[in-house]
């Protein structure tokens, strides 16, 4: 069963942050290589608070082994408890738009090289469209109480 549409995995590089580290952290969560599997590692250049430069960095996935590799990857990362938190906050996690939402702290990948799930804005943002039929919210949440319940198994 086709469980996404599409995953955007992002993160912001502020001045004072160590880019290349970030860089290196955030390539960790992909457990394919960007540049054979022709996926472009997109930069886009915005300006925060008080004018501060700030670095965009984002990948999209769309196709279904790349999806599925990511998916995969993530859940085996992730802690029995992580996984439950998920699906206990699933809820506000998942929007009208059938995207769910989570966030990977920054430092604990960075410093540790561990997912820690982090409601701060130092992270790195994952989005899952939910690939529901219909395009209802119960059908979104359905699939996604079936990844994370399998999962824990």
């Amino acid at each position: 069963m086709k469980t996404a549409a599409a995953i955007k995995l992002s993160f912001f590089c502020k001045p004072e942050e160590d880019k290349e580290a970030l860089l290196k952290a955030f390539k960790k969560l992909i457990p394919f290589d960007l540049e054979i599997e022709k996926i472009q590692l997109k930069k886009t250049n915005a300006e925060g608070f008080n004018e501060r430069k700030i670095e965009i960095y984002e990948v999209m996935f769309q196709k279904d082994r790349h999806i599925n590799a990511f998916l995969d990857y993530l859940l085996a990362k992730l802690t029995k408890e992580q996984k439950q938190q998920l699906l206990d906050q699933l809820e506000s996690r998942l929007h009208d738009n059938l995207h769910f939402y989570l966030r990977l702290d920054k430092d604990a990948m960075v410093n540790l090289g561990q997912l820690w799930l982090t409601d701060s804005g130092n992270c790195f943002h994952i989005e899952i469209v939910v690939a529901a039929f219909p395009a209802k919210r119960e059908a979104a949440k359905k699939i996604l109480e079936n990844l994370l319940i399998e999962s824990i198994k």
